[in-house]
């Protein structure tokens, strides 16, 4: 028998519990699925950033796009004036922004708008001082809806000067195919044009867009507006000294009580525009570099006559009169240096056949008699072109190249 104190003593042990195989991998199964699960959460997170960052952008890119538009890049090609390198490679053989690229474009092709043409053609220099050598230049602009019948003259006016003094820009109909020759001065001057019918804004807008292209040369000084009809009537250096050397630009501004004047206001213009502001002149205008530059920036008068200077009002007889009248009146001559014959009456000039061009009628257009004011001072020669000639007188006038209007032979 075991004794009682043996049996108090005896200690009971609780039984050693049998591992369940399954009750023991619930630790490590729950550990993988936190894991799984945060792998899961982690991607799904991926998933809906990127998805959210791509709707988001899009929106962005949208209204940049509204606010900057559509160009792909900050310099559009439309205002690459260096056409010669459209390419990075060939831009890093040719500087396209060099400073005789900004002040002297290779030629008149681009790809701009008229908006885009008229902001950059506004752009002035803040500096006084040029950072080259400039020699003010003459740019000879031609409004024609074709050829230009009085090409062989003006070649000769233009023969053997210097490309250095004159420019020249050509707008003509858009399905005009110009054949000049390369070997002409006109050849390559032809800007990019737009349809132009008489009498309607659509004849300012080509003069502004004239303006606008020949400024793009800084070196420019004096624009002179042309038609096919037009001939010069002096050689080429008194042509560049008398614009060159006036104080004045010459823009016939008057005012015409009659209905062919101040009968073609209108009051819807008001109160921009009164009507004792109200000027009438000639299209065939000649300016200088800062009033062109002012021309070519206005966008709220030139906007009022083409919406109510409409036939039988004429936006080439009456905008730049008036403009002019109403800012710049102390810089402009009122005087137009074109020639033309209205003592026949109508709605167009006399035009000049064969049978006119003798010595004595081209003598008297040089100098009729009158004298006009010429940088504070009196003087005979107040034309330096004319117009309206047939084609049927241009060989009559090449036979006078050399004698009266003192070409010079080269």
């Amino acid at each position: 028998m075991r004794s009682r104190g043996s049996r108090d003593n005896m200690i009971l042990k609780p039984p050693i519990p049998i591992p369940n195989p399954v009750q023991a991998k619930e630790p490590q199964n729950s550990f993988l699925k936190l894991v799984l699960l945060l792998i899961i959460f982690l991607v799904a997170g991926i998933v809906t950033g990127l998805s959210l960052s791509s709707r988001v952008d899009q929106p962005v890119r949208l209204q940049a796009d509204r606010f900057y538009g559509t160009h792909q890049t900050l310099v559009p090609e439309a205002y690459n004036m260096c056409s010669d390198c459209p390419t990075e490679e060939m831009c890093e053989e040719e500087d396209c922004l060099s400073i005789e690229s900004v002040f002297k474009p290779k030629n008149v092709s681009h790809h701009m708008s008229d908006d885009e043409l008229q902001w950059r053609a506004s752009l002035v220099p803040m500096q006084a001082e040029y950072p080259y050598t400039r020699m003010p230049k003459v740019a000879f602009m031609f409004l024609t809806r074709g050829p230009l019948p009085m090409l062989p003259l003006w070649e000769k006016f233009f023969e053997g000067q210097s490309t250095k003094l004159y420019t020249i820009y050509v707008h003509a109909l858009p399905v005009f195919e110009n054949s000049v020759t390369n070997t002409s001065v006109f050849y390559g001057r032809r800007i990019p044009s737009e349809k132009v019918e008489w009498g309607t804004a659509s004849l300012t807008g080509a003069e502004r867009r004239l303006l606008a292209n020949a400024l793009l040369d800084f070196s420019n000084e004096r624009f002179v507006l042309l038609s096919e009809s037009c001939i010069p009537v002096y050689n080429f250096p008194t042509v560049y000294r008398y614009l060159i050397g006036s104080e004045q630009s010459f823009v016939q501004s008057f005012d015409d009580p009659s209905r062919y004047g101040r009968g073609r206001y209108s009051s819807k213009m008001q109160p921009d525009i009164q009507l004792e502001d109200w000027r009438k002149g000639s299209q065939w205008f000649e300016i200088n570099r800062d009033l062109a530059t002012k021309v070519v920036s206005d966008t709220k008068y030139y906007a009022l006559f083409k919406k109510y200077c409409l036939p039988a009002c004429y936006p080439d007889e009456h905008y730049l009169p008036t403009y002019v009248h109403m800012f710049y009146g102390t810089c402009n001559s009122n005087r137009s240096v074109t020639y033309v014959d209205w003592t026949l009456g109508g709605p167009h000039p006399a035009t000049f056949t064969a049978e006119n061009i003798t010595d004595t009628f081209m003598q008297y257009i040089r100098n009729s008699g009158l004298l006009c004011e010429y940088n504070g001072d009196w003087t005979p020669l107040c034309h330096l072109f004319a117009r309206k000639f047939a084609p049927s007188a241009l060989h009559p006038l090449l036979n006078l190249t050399s004698t009266v209007l003192g070409f010079q032979e080269f």
